[in-house]
């Protein structure tokens, strides 16, 4: 018995299977890394690009807190389903108008027969998340309210464990777990300086923003399940569609007179216009985000926008600086950095790729999977073996 007979006797199929597909026995002990190895993730373009794609939406979701600060305390308004409508709607117009361009108006059709609840129920969720996230400012505390609606990191968590089957080593819990210690260390700072404020109805405030973060952990699992089997054109512009109506109905219930406050300040429209604009930027990059790095990374990433939210606060709101904040921001950085350490666990599903793009379109068009396929399908309608490849040549000539 030669020595691969022996191996495939006295290994079990699963290992067979690993060891032709990895070159590696799992049976085998494996050698520690040294942490040279395990740093290398440093030198990975990857990591940097999600690094810093991160930071750019978290200056985006800076953007947006400073006007809707702006607008409350300077000009009177409180409209958070009134501010969101519009960036519903140049989404919608925009990447349904591409979508249209690259399929035509019967697969932009498809996509509405084939997959609408989906993007119906996503639209839902996360027009209700963005709502509730925002009233609960006006009930609670800021500091309750930034403590609890970082609930939707452990929620993408437990949903990309459950639904998109992640498996996670302890390394990238213990890297979830001192990103939110650095939070923390900011909302303290918060407190010292007297940033905090007291609530109005502190239960009513904190379910709302509870509420607001579990569905905002939702959105994003599902927008990530979405953007690794469909191209980032019809997740946008699907979801937007249908949340720019859920909008409109809820914005015709709610803030029906929230539109007078605006007649006379053009300014306050200026600064609607701003929001739009970066959420327009955070909605249109968080999709790559997801399939770069995954949903709970997006939500790691954000946690800095505190830190430059106070260096804007600075300018204009006239926020005082404390010792702890450059280290919260380090501290979150680095619990970042530390998810890293290992390679981020991907879905089973995979990211898009070309082979998925074309699968994903054949499904759509309800065309055969592949050419062996397509052949078959051509023969079975009546060509004949000669008929084929005569047409074939005929097309190339």
């Amino acid at each position: 018995m030669d020595e691969k007979t022996a191996v495939e006797t006295l290994t079990p199929i699963a290992d067979l299977q690993s060891i032709k597909s990895t070159g590696t026995n799992p049976a085998a002990p494996q050698e520690r890394k040294s942490w040279k190895e395990r740093v290398a993730f440093l030198k990975d373009r990857n990591f940097w690009k999600v690094f810093f794609l991160g930071q750019v939406l978290s200056l985006c979701i800076t953007g947006t807190n400073v006007v809707t600060t702006k607008l409350s305390n300077d000009y009177g308004v409180a409209a958070p389903t009134t501010q969101t409508f519009l960036v519903y709607a140049c989404l919608a117009i925009v990447y349904n108008s591409y979508a249209i361009y690259k399929r035509g108006i019967r697969g932009w059709l498809l996509q509405f027969w084939r997959r609408g609840i989906f993007y119906f129920i996503l639209g839902f969720v996360d027009v209700e998340g963005n709502y509730f996230v925002v009233k609960s400012f006006q009930y609670t505390s800021m500091l309750s309210a930034m403590l609890l609606d970082c609930w939707s990191t452990p929620v993408c968590m437990i949903l990309s464990f459950l639904f998109l089957k992640v498996r996670y080593r302890w390394v990238q819990y213990l890297g979830v777990f001192i990103a939110l210690c650095g939070l923390g260390m900011l909302v303290a700072s918060d407190v010292i300086t007297g940033r905090n404020y007291a609530a109005a109805d502190a239960v009513k405030g904190d379910l709302f923003c509870l509420l607001g973060a579990t569905l905002y952990g939702i959105s994003n699992v599902s927008e990530e399940f979405l953007a690794r089997k469909h191209p980032l054109y019809e997740v946008i512009g699907m979801f937007t569609f249908f949340a720019t109506f859920i909008n409109l109905v809820q914005l015709m219930i709610l803030e029906r007179n929230e539109f007078s406050s605006l007649v006379g300040q053009p300014e306050a429209v200026g600064m609607i216009v701003v929001y739009t604009v970066c959420m327009f930027v955070l909605y249109s990059l968080a999709p790559v985000m997801f399939r770069l790095g995954s949903a709970v990374l997006y939500n790691l990433s954000i946690l800095t926008s505190d830190f430059y939210g106070l260096i804007f606060g600075l300018g204009l709101f006239g926020y005082s600086v404390t010792v702890m904040y450059p280290f919260a921001y380090v501290i979150i950085i680095i619990g970042i950095a530390i998810y890293h350490i290992f390679p981020a666990p991907v879905p089973v599903m995979g990211s898009f790729d070309k082979e998925t793009a074309e699968a994903e379109r054949r499904q759509l068009f309800g065309l055969p999977a592949n050419d062996v396929e397509q052949q078959q399908h051509v023969i079975e309608e009546g060509t004949t073996f000669d008929e084929s490849p005569k047409s074939e040549y005929a097309s190339r000539q």
